[in-house]
């Protein structure tokens, strides 16, 4: 059997990171979850995630930046957007989370990424 998937998930909103750790974990996930870009080396070092959930709109640091520095420092990390942009508006990344999303999105979103496991 495979470990469940490990995910961080950055998003300066409370409220939406708790909802994401609660679908996350309702499909099956282990979640850690930070509020500010600043604690993503740390965050990256205590739960070694499978995949980081960026939000792109954040007041201190912008996904942008934070999805230029995982793929730089973490190359073989996941990396899915959750935004309320429109998605043609999305840099590259390895999968997307429109906002606002459903546990039927999160779920089908866990089952892409465990499949990509395979």
């Amino acid at each position: 059997m495979t470990a469940p998937l490990s995910v961080l998930v950055i998003d300066d909103s409370e409220d939406q990171r708790e909802l994401l750790r609660t679908h996350l974990e309702r499909a099956g996930c282990r979640v850690h979850a930070i509020g500010d870009a600043e604690l993503l080396e740390v965050a990256v070092a205590q739960c070694a995630p499978d995949v980081a959930v960026v939000d792109l709109l954040m007041p201190n640091s912008d996904g942008w930046s934070v999805l230029e520095s995982l793929r730089r420092r973490h190359p073989r990390m996941v990396v899915v957007i959750a935004s309320v942009l429109d998605e043609a508006d999305y840099p590259e990344s390895d999968d997307t989370l429109p906002k606002p999303y459903s546990g039927a999105d999160v779920r089908a979103l866990v089952a892409r990424l465990e499949g990509g496991r395979a």
